[in-house]
């Protein structure tokens, strides 16, 4: 499909008030999509794939010919799934504690799509409440078939099983480079995050959890041990030597200590949302319903320090945009008064305006994303304008 039709084949899905959910709206233009939103007043904005016809037409087109294209890769990272390793939340709730899980899927997911697999252009977004998404927007993740997808979805999967699975990671020899990587990235936040901040070991309930993931007799020993031994670092140092002494008289791989620090932290992905071409995730910048917050961009540069508590609300952006003016940005819409004419004056007050927000931080960082994908994209043609001289 020629690039120029992308806008227009691209499905956008709005939610309505009492859950009324409209699917295969498509827009000609910018501004097009702009009025409807102003005129539908969606809670909710999904974008969805790039049809091979314009997604409202398509009732009008031959049954069959209707097909998704094109799709950014995408991953769905949600904090309900990790409720059976997490003591402080359960549910949509989340806490700063937590949240140190969805710093550990960013790490790993992120390098392992740039390093793995080489893609370039991925935007990590909050999802405004408890979880996160991430947008691979290179060309070749875009036209992946589903297999593809399901096949780079698996190799990021390594908790597996549903609520009545005791062990959810079983690793083999040789232990996979992704795997080892991985855990480079888990060993960095485990000691604070599982030991102190969860307690994995440090109630008997939970003990018993971490305890039911090592063999039987290493089992027993431990049991034993952790009678005299009540500090969280300290039974879990004797995991760790228990593992190395089984390591070394066991014919097979005994990686019980890693196989735990992976079942605790590693992300857990809806791989569904993953796999389809066609399946629709919410739009960057909406609010989210119940908190209010906006669904803001995640600079991987900064991660340690996001603080989903911190995003800018929608009742946040409102108060600072009835705010006065002040002298100084009253001075420059005068200039521009000068300088543009009408319209154009009323684009560049539309762009200020955000400026005078809490969001114009993430704006910007949505903006060198794009910048980023928009060169990519130019020299791309460069290279394929150049090999086509050469012929």
């Amino acid at each position: 499909m020629e690039e120029k039709n992308y806008f227009q084949n691209r499905e956008f899905s709005f939610t309505l008030k009492d859950d009324i959910y409209v699917r295969y709206q498509s827009f000609s233009t910018l501004s097009e999509l702009e009025k409807e939103m102003q005129k539908m007043n969606p809670y909710k904005i999904d974008i969805g794939a790039i049809y091979s016809h314009r997604p409202n037409q398509h009732n009008t087109v031959k049954s069959g010919t209707f097909q998704a294209l094109e799709k950014e890769l995408v991953f769905d990272i949600d904090m309900t799934d990790y409720d059976d390793v997490r003591s402080c939340c359960s549910a949509a709730d989340i806490c700063s504690k937590c949240w140190t899980l969805m710093t550990i899927a960013i790490r790993i997911l992120d390098r392992a799509l740039r390093d793995d697999f080489g893609f370039q252009h991925l935007l990590w977004v909050y999802s405004g409440r408890r979880g996160v998404h991430c947008w691979v927007c290179d060309e070749a993740a875009r036209k992946l078939s589903v297999a593809a997808r399901s096949a780079v979805a698996e190799y990021l999967s390594l908790v597996k099983g549903g609520e009545e699975t005791v062990k959810k990671v079983v690793l083999t020899d040789p232990i996979h480079p992704f795997i080892r990587e991985s855990l480079t990235v888990v060993e960095q936040y485990f000691p604070r995050y599982a030991l102190q901040e969860q307690g994995i070991l440090s109630h008997k309930e939970s003990v018993d959890k971490v305890l039911a993931l090592v063999p039987e007799d290493v089992r027993k020993e431990l049991q034993k041990d952790f009678q005299n031994e009540k500090k969280p670092e300290t039974r879990w140092k004797l995991i760790k030597e228990q593992a190395i002494r089984k390591q070394g008289t066991a014919k097979k791989g005994q990686y019980f200590e890693k196989e735990i620090m992976l079942q605790y932290c590693y992300p857990r992905l809806d791989v569904n949302v993953s796999k389809g071409v066609n399946h629709l995730l919410k739009s960057p910048f909406s609010v989210h319903p119940k908190t209010g917050r906006i669904s803001v961009p995640i600079d991987v540069k900064e991660l340690d320090s996001f603080d989903p508590f911190a995003v800018p609300t929608i009742s946040l952006i409102c108060e600072e945009l009835d705010r006065p003016r002040t002298g100084e940005e009253e001075e420059k819409s005068e200039d521009i008064k000068d300088k543009e004419n009408d319209k154009d004056t009323t684009e560049r007050r539309k762009i200020r305006d955000y400026k005078r927000t809490s969001l114009a931080k993430y704006v910007k960082s949505l903006d060198q994303f794009v910048d980023g994908l928009a060169r990519s994209w130019k020299g791309d043609l460069l290279k394929k304008s150049d090999l086509q001289k050469e012929f």
